[in-house]
């Protein structure tokens, strides 16, 4: 099984959505809350090529990007690839 990360804020409607996604897939994350870890924000910034919008997410340190880009590679049936 792959290696996901996610970073999160609290309040984050496609932070949810996205850990929604990775849960029907029965996919296990790793969590990264930038509220209760500000001093990993320069980590996202420099993982994910300056984006600053939540959630970046990594799978086996791959930079996939946000909940939409999840849900394309979804839709395009490439996710589960990248999860096996």
């Amino acid at each position: 099984m792959a290696r996901v990360e996610i970073y999160v804020r609290g309040r984050c409607p496609y932070c949810v959505m996205a850990k929604r996604l990775l849960q029907s897939k029965g996919q296990e994350w790793v969590e990264i809350d930038l509220d209760g870890q500000p001093e990993r924000i320069a980590e996202m910034l420099e993982r994910s090529g300056g984006r600053r919008t939540v959630p970046e997410i990594f799978i086996d340190d791959r930079h996939v990007g946000g909940y939409d880009d999840l849900a394309a590679l979804e839709r395009d049936g490439r996710l589960d690839t990248l999860l096996a």
